[in-house]
């Protein structure tokens, strides 16, 4: 693909000709300076012309977006003579439309009353959005389907006013199968448009796009990797196969050797629960992002996870994984049988974790794009994040085929993924209680912890409070249905005795705790000062995400 890229003088958002009103928006969001891609994609975008920007996950393609359509938004109200609907911007997932959103209305918040911005992609029924559309929003948020549906119902119409389209994380549109509804889309607005595609990557698909929605374009295509450089984002991975991740898993995050908030990524909804049941025997509370609750209930978990209230949560990128192996199906002439899940949803994208530490790739994931998309959630704006993926030996050729992606050649691949220095040997009493863990962690017990959660989100719903009061008998045969299967957790299990700490921590604590003696030695309280009070240190806080034996290493 040609690259048809301009040079362009970098400028700050008050070089760019922008509006006060977004100017001291910006400000109040503390965005002190533009991003490698909002430098380069707002003047272009300023200038009218169509672009195709290709950054990598948390570089700021959202606002890259948002803050030229505000502006001409702005703009156009000046010459304005009626209301009407001049912007609409496609995500393939509601997630993201709801970050988009929320995005575009943080940018607005100093021009409300003249910018009008909705998000139509809860799955309500449409009647419910009509009094919304009927106001004419300056921008509309959705994804294909939905704008498709309100346009075909007679909710909304763009056919003369749309002046700008948005399509952002491309390179997933189609893969979400939404190719005929943008097919359907362009043949229900102007001719004539601006368009902007954001991804993360130029897959086939986003070239496909290209060719679809834009008219030659500005490629953006920087100059950096897809995922954050190696001083932002730390990249380990470690040898391990299925028998060991549990007890890894587990050694990991109980001597805290793993610290701050962390994503765990499987690769199906089942292994989210299995591992959240194994997890929560030894007393580390998770929470499971899960395809099958409605968008409301994900972004609550989501919330929850923000706020503090887990540190960890388990979450899959089934989607990607069901398109994947349809495709495979329908080559070889297979029948398709899957469970249906909302097509509109996606874990590693669009979804806005925040200050995320760690991601844990406990499941290696089957794709290079997916794995990017993943580590993405992390060392996202200026703030740095570490990787850690448990590859077994039949996925290294994954693991080489994604430092490929990453780096072209071998001599720098080497430097991508660190190998995380870990001896199984030295958790060796984990591994038997791991194995006793699991044992409990049952087909059965999997299952009833996933309808649990169904039930109570069927209590909890809105929709159904009605449809209970007018039938009280199936509300009580709900709740009085039979018993599910709980995993009975154990108050031994929730402690770490002595003599399973690996003798590593424990040299390192003793060596910390003479340190300190000695300090607290030199340093003896006057009797005009606080008594000093003696405290156990905990010999795990110098531990950092670098792995046990590697303070171990001998001198040559």
């Amino acid at each position: 693909m040609e690259e048809d890229t301009e040079e362009v003088e970098f400028l700050q958002f008050h070089e760019m000709g922008l509006d006060d009103r977004i100017l001291k928006a910006i400000s109040k969001l503390g965005w002190s300076s533009p991003t490698p891609i909002q430098e380069r994609a707002i003047p272009l975008a300023l200038e009218g012309k169509d672009v195709l920007a290709r950054a990598r996950t948390g570089s700021g393609k959202t606002a890259a977006f948002s803050i030229p359509v505000i502006q001409k938004m702005l703009e156009s109200k000046q010459t304005a003579k009626e209301q009407c609907v001049k912007a609409v911007v496609l995500t393939p997932t509601k997630e993201l439309c709801n970050q988009a959103y929320r995005n575009i209305m943080e940018l607005t918040s100093c021009c409300s009353r003249d910018v009008k911005c909705c998000d139509i992609s809860p799955q309500v029924p449409l009647p419910q959005q009509r009094p919304m559309l009927a106001e004419n929003p300056d921008i509309i948020v959705g994804t294909p389907s939905r704008l498709l549906a309100h346009i075909r119902a007679g909710n909304l119409s763009i056919k003369e006013s749309l002046e700008i389209i948005v399509i952002d994380e491309a390179d997933l549109v189609f893969s979400f199968g939404y190719e005929e509804d943008i097919k359907a889309l362009l043949s229900n607005i102007p001719k004539i448009y601006q368009a902007f595609l954001m991804s993360a990557t130029l897959s086939e698909d986003v070239i496909a796009l290209k060719k679809m929605v834009l008219h030659n374009p500005v490629i953006l295509k920087l100059d950096e990797s897809q995922v954050a450089e190696s001083g932002q984002l730390t990249q380990y991975h470690i040898k391990c196969e299925e028998d060991d991740k549990f007890a890894l898993i587990y050694a990991l995050l109980k001597l805290r050797l793993v610290r701050g908030k962390s994503i765990l990524f499987v690769n199906t909804v089942d292994r989210c629960y299995k591992l959240k049941l194994f997890l929560e025997q030894f007393g580390i509370p998770a929470c499971v992002l899960n395809s099958e609750l409605p968008v409301t209930s994900r972004c609550h978990i989501v919330s929850q996870f923000n706020d503090g209230m887990y540190d960890y949560i388990i979450a899959s990128d089934e989607t990607l994984l069901t398109d994947q192996n349809d495709e495979q199906k329908v080559s070889e002439g297979k029948q398709k049988k899957f469970r249906r899940k909302d097509k509109e949803f996606g874990v590693s994208r669009g979804i806005d974790f925040q200050n995320v530490s760690n991601v844990i790739n406990f499941d290696f994931p089957k794709a290079v794009n997916a794995y990017i998309h993943r580590v993405g959630r992390t060392a996202r704006g200026d703030n740095k994040g570490t990787a850690l993926s448990f590859v077994s030996v039949k996925e290294m050729e994954l693991l080489e085929q994604v430092e490929k992606e990453l780096v072209g050649s071998k001599e720098d691949r080497e430097s991508v993924f660190k190998p995380y220095q870990f001896k199984m040997e030295e958790i060796e009493g984990f591994r038997y209680r791991a194995k006793d863990a699991m044992r409990a962690v049952t087909r059965t017990a999997i299952r009833d912890a996933r309808l649990k959660e169904i039930k109570q989100e069927l209590f909890n719903s809105q929709k159904l409070k009605t449809y209970f009061e007018d039938n009280p008998r199936d509300l009580q045969v709900l709740r009085h249905d039979k018993g599910l299967y709980a995993v009975k957790t154990h108050q031994h299990m929730k402690n770490i005795p002595e003599y399973l700490i690996p003798d590593t921590l424990k040299k390192l604590g003793a060596s910390r705790k003479r340190s300190r003696q000695s300090h607290n030695s030199r340093h003896k309280p006057t009797k005009g000062q606080t008594k000093y009070r003696k405290r156990k240190e905990d010999p795990l806080k110098s531990f950092e995400f670098s792995g046990l034996s590697s303070k171990k290493k001998k001198k040559k």
